[in-house]
């Protein structure tokens, strides 16, 4: 959406989302120890981390390296048949009016952004990391870290990923997720009881 609209308003609508995603997970992550003991929900997580990174892994072996990948080619094929309409840096666009455009493309992007994230990992880590650590530092750690990937996304998307393919992000989160496994079950339900 950001090659074909306003960069800050798209943005402004994907934070939007996963800043309120990220709280709402964390609050479930809050909630999830009084429902099951820590030591279940640490190992649970340690479970899920483990499986995210073995997926990511394998997902990332499967794909070819190298450039852009399929995905982005077709979306700069689309934008290209469109390109003579919009111009995604000109701030001052006809009809329809501003305020009534920005309005109704920053609601697209935080639904659109909202219903494609809900469920995805980052989602689970968060809530997985909200039941074992503070949850205000998870949700603030995680809304940063949306914050940050997001405005890469949205300035420098095109740039990215023409060159850093998907296979290299892939395995960099597979093997992120591992580590993370390795951390639970190095750590093991020691400080839990006092959590």
């Amino acid at each position: 959406m950001a090659m074909k609209h306003p960069r800050g308003i798209i943005l402004a609508g994907a934070l939007g989302a996963l800043g309120l995603m990220t709280v709402l997970s964390a609050a479930a992550g809050f909630a999830l120890p009084s429902l099951l003991p820590r030591v279940y929900t640490h190992y649970a997580s340690v479970v899920l981390f483990f499986g995210f990174g073995i997926k990511l892994l394998n997902d990332a072996r499967e794909m070819k390296g190298g450039g852009p990948s399929e995905e982005l080619e077709e979306v700069e094929a689309e934008l290209n048949k469109s390109d003579t309409k919009k111009n995604p840096d000109v701030e001052f666009q006809a009809a329809p009016p501003r305020s009534f455009m920005f309005n109704a493309i920053m609601v697209q992007a935080f639904t659109l952004t909202f219903l494609a994230e809900w469920g995805d990992r980052s989602q689970i880590a968060t809530i997985a990391l909200a039941a074992q650590k503070d949850p205000i530092g998870v949700a603030a750690g995680g809304t940063l870290g949306h914050a940050v990937c997001t405005g890469i996304a949205v300035v420098g998307g095109r740039m990215l990923a023409s060159r850093i393919s998907e296979r290299t992000v892939g395995m960099s989160g597979g093997c992120l997720f591992l580590l993370f496994a390795l951390h639970g079950l190095w750590q093991g339900g020691s400080g839990l009881h006092n959590a």
